[in-house]
């Protein structure tokens, strides 16, 4: 394989085919820095970005790369969620690497190095994170992935839509975890829905049986089940082991979810998600389809996917700012081609459209888990209104 990539995890640096030092107006390797889950409690998350940005980077340089100029991949661990890594990974990248230009994951590390892209001016591309935290905190900094408030409005509409009156709502204890309670109250109380519990549990919590049973007593229409994997799992693990039948709405949902509550349990799960999947009359997607799977074994997931098109979004400004000259590999230089046209392909199809908030406009899907598999049930709007 003729990617370069470097590994950055805990204090060591492994390094693949690193190039020589170049002048920074006309780099000969274009280096990208990412910020991933590579260690700790969730490398799920780590494994599948990484890939997926990976096969972007591979597929640009077998095409030729920027003008004959290939692109590299520069890896530092936050080790699922540490503000201090991520910082850390991040000074790194700006005054080791030398790059302008990085992927971020998880909604606190994102915010954390956020002062540092503002102060540095480095672009910077979350494609995981959900937390409304991250609006506004750099001028450089932008998301392909939906935020809290998009996928909390789809999941209380489609509440609203099912006929349901009464939210019971449940997510863990943190910054991520306010943040999509508050835009899913502020929905549900525009959509005249009643909010009849909410419940928080330790993110590191393997016993969330009080909480479930405040759930319980409240006699909600709908559980609203807002923790990433794989405490979404354990969610509809317990609430149903504790005898709710009410349905179930997600803001995330994977493989290892139903493992964890069991595939009886997990049948009728709705989420509400970004969604992915090849299909024909989207070239771009299925080239990233079939490459994904036959390296990895596994079809991509929209994580994967997000980071697939984050590259390839880097590629076209790069592009961009080299046709009108100057200093153009610069984070100010990219965030000022966004803006002049925030229009890109995007590996679901179509176009994708970054709005004024720094947040890519997409259509949000609702999924249903069916013996294991996500079955598409129909897509919804990414508008909170």
């Amino acid at each position: 394989m003729d990617r370069r990539t470097f590994l950055r995890a805990a204090s060591s640096l492994v390094v693949v085919g690193l190039a020589g030092a170049a002048p920074a107006q006309e780099p000969d390797v274009y280096r990208i820095g990412a910020i991933l889950s590579m260690s700790g409690a969730t490398p799920h998350y780590g494994t599948v970005m990484s890939r997926g940005a990976l096969v972007a980077v591979d597929e640009i340089n077998a095409a030729g790369g920027i003008d004959g100029r290939k692109l590299e991949l520069v890896i530092e661990d936050h080790k699922s969620g540490s503000t201090q890594a991520a910082v850390a990974g991040m000074n790194r990248l700006i005054n080791v690497v030398k790059t302008p230009a990085v992927l971020s994951s998880f909604s606190g590390p994102t915010v954390a190095i956020a002062p540092i892209s503002k102060e540095k001016q480095v672009f910077v591309l979350n494609g995981g994170g959900v937390s409304l935290k991250m609006i506004g905190v750099s001028p450089y900094m932008f998301h392909n992935r939906s935020l809290a408030t998009d996928l909390a409005a789809a999941a209380v509409r489609r509440a609203k839509d099912r006929g349901f009156k009464r939210i019971a709502q449940i997510a863990g204890r943190s910054e991520f975890g306010d943040s999509v309670i508050a835009a899913s109250q502020e929905v549900a109380k525009k959509l005249g829905m009643e909010v009849v519990a909410t419940e928080q549990f330790a993110a590191d919590a393997t016993n969330i049986d009080t909480q479930v049973a405040k759930l319980r007593a409240a006699k909600p229409d709908v559980v609203l089940n807002w923790p990433t994997t794989p405490q979404a799992g354990l969610v509809v693990k317990r609430v149903r082991e504790i005898g709710m039948e009410q349905p179930i709405i997600s803001m995330e949902w994977t493989n290892e979810d139903t493992k964890l509550a069991g595939v009886a349990s997990s049948n009728g799960v709705e989420v509400a998600t970004d969604y992915f999947a090849p299909a024909a009359d989207n070239p771009m997607g299925q080239r990233f389809y079939d490459e994904y799977k036959k390296r990895y074994g596994e079809e991509p997931d929209f994580y994967a996917a997000n980071y697939y098109e984050a590259v390839q979004v880097i590629a076209t400004l790069i592009r961009r700012t080299k046709a009108k000259g100057g200093d153009f590999w610069t984070g100010a230089r990219l965030t000022e081609a966004l803006w002049e046209d925030p229009a890109f392909d995007s590996v679901y199809g179509g176009k994708m459209t970054f709005q004024k908030n720094g947040v890519a406009l997409k259509r949000v899907a609702i999924l249903k888990v069916d013996e294991g598999a996500l079955k598409l049930e129909r897509f919804l709007p990414a508008q909170a209104d």
